[in-house]
């Protein structure tokens, strides 16, 4: 069986830079390192960091003056933000780059007449980090049928989640044309996920079955299996590859397996060596029943 990897899995820029930074804090042996969340959505990676002494804070009653609070890749609101700083304690930003260039974006066109919609989870980090910088001018929307709902507006600034889908974001897009007179589009889809989109698109339409590989709570993954998952039936989302089945396998010649943006590379590593363990169990397995 022939595997193919599509170009670009695995840790983006964002990651690296915020697993350096998170590395590089644990190394100075603070009394108590704390991310604000999850730092990456990926439970493999959130367990190591767990080994080197960074736990994960969700509450503010957790902290204490002196603590160290690593901000997550997904970016924080102000209110989050002040009240860290009210806690006195020590703050690394590992924010992503393109995420705070979109928090800037919306808390710039908060100060401008209009309403803002932000294309996304409403339920994610970063989405309701990027709500804290609207100064309530801006609605949530998720799907094209949720931007058919809304009302009527004169004016009307349009941007997606750094991780949106880009085909969705366009229906969106075109929905909102007839729901608003001036309609400003900024596309702040980043260019790693969009890459990434595309060359799942084109893997899923050259092999039999796609196996995709990330944490189950990762916005820019489900993205990946939902893409290909259009294209290809026989696509699967795995988050370590002791999920992986025969049934997956079962009369594929070419097996297409991409990672999200948060997937370690050790991880695509270690499913390229299951994926070949179990056919290859499978194989001498048919071959002893034909016998």
């Amino acid at each position: 069986m022939k595997i193919v990897v599509a170009k670009n899995s695995g840790f983006c820029y964002g990651v690296k830079r915020a697993l350096r930074l998170a590395q590089e804090t644990a190394k100075r042996n603070e009394p108590e390192i704390y991310t604000w969340g999850e730092l990456i959505h990926n439970p493999e990676v959130i367990a190591d960091l767990e080994r080197r002494g960074i736990k994960v804070a969700s509450s503010f009653s957790q902290l204490k003056a002196g603590d160290t609070v690593i901000i997550r890749s997904h970016g924080i609101s102000p209110s989050v933000y002040r009240n860290l700083k009210r806690k006195k304690v020590k703050l690394v930003d590992a924010t992503c780059p393109i995420v705070k260039k979109i928090q800037q974006t919306v808390e710039k066109l908060s100060r401008e007449p209009g309403e803002i919609v932000i294309v996304g989870n409403s339920k994610h980090p970063e989405i309701q980090g990027l709500l804290g910088y609207s100064r309530k001018k801006a609605v949530v929307v998720e799907n094209e049928d949720q931007a058919k709902a809304l009302p009527f507006r004169k004016k009307r600034m349009v941007l997606a989640q750094s991780t949106q889908d880009g085909q969705l974001f366009s229906r969106v897009v075109a929905a909102l044309v007839e729901k608003t007179s001036e309609l400003r589009v900024y596309n702040t889809i980043c260019e790693s996920t969009r890459i990434r989109q595309e060359a799942t698109t084109e893997l899923a339409r050259q092999v039999e079955a796609l196996i995709i590989i990330g944490g189950r709570n990762s916005s820019n993954t489900n993205k990946l299996y939902q893409i290909s998952k259009r294209l290809l039936p026989r696509t699967y989302f795995i988050e370590s590859p002791e999920e992986i089945t025969p049934e997956m396998l079962q009369n594929v010649t070419t097996l297409g397996l991409s990672g999200g943006a948060s997937t370690p590379p050790e991880t695509i590593k270690n499913t390229i060596k299951a994926i070949n363990n179990s056919y290859q169990l499978n194989s001498r397995q048919e071959k002893v029943t034909h016998d």
